[in-house]
């Protein structure tokens, strides 16, 4: 029987606060420092998951819903959401909190796939995962459609070639 984890073990929170270095001329965070961040997070969450070495495999998709500027704080949350036979991926979500008034919003969310790899650098397998919450469960459900336009898209690229 195929080994399943809950997605609390791969789970991965990370606060940061935004400084003037990780900003622009406008004063809003460089979206750069952002993808650093979200492929970091889904790193960690993904060796957590796999218990081996990760390599990022693409970033499906990157939605930045509002702005980000100095002093404000950033919370990154990560966790698997669905897995391949060696591919896990990985949903990550930022949070943008206000310092000052406590609002927060969600900033920016992204998908991204990351590949286990052993200590040749070889895929290798990885548990399944277990949805809990409302959120996991539907995150799970839209991962298998992601996934097949993943596939489609690849079989697309190689009959270009």
């Amino acid at each position: 029987m195929e080994q399943r984890l809950s997605t609390n073990v791969s789970r991965t929170i990370q606060t940061k606060l935004v400084l003037p270095p990780d900003t622009n001329h406008m004063g809003t965070i460089f979206g750069g420092k952002i993808l650093a961040m979200i492929d970091e997070i889904a790193g960690i969450a993904a060796m957590r998951h796999s218990k081996s070495e990760v390599v990022t495999a693409s970033i499906d998709k990157v939605n930045f819903l509002s702005t980000v500027k100095v002093g404000d704080i950033l919370t990154f949350e990560g966790f698997v959401i669905s897995t391949g036979r060696t591919s896990m991926e990985v949903y990550v979500k930022v949070v943008c909190e206000h310092p000052d008034t406590g609002q927060r919003r969600l900033t920016t969310d992204s998908f991204l796939t990351m590949v286990a790899v052993d200590s040749a650098g070889k895929p290798t397998p990885v548990p399944g995962v277990i949805p809990e919450t409302d959120e996991e469960k539907e995150l799970y459900k839209q991962s298998l459609e992601r996934r097949q336009r993943r596939l489609l898209a690849k079989q697309a690229r190689k009959t270009e070639k």
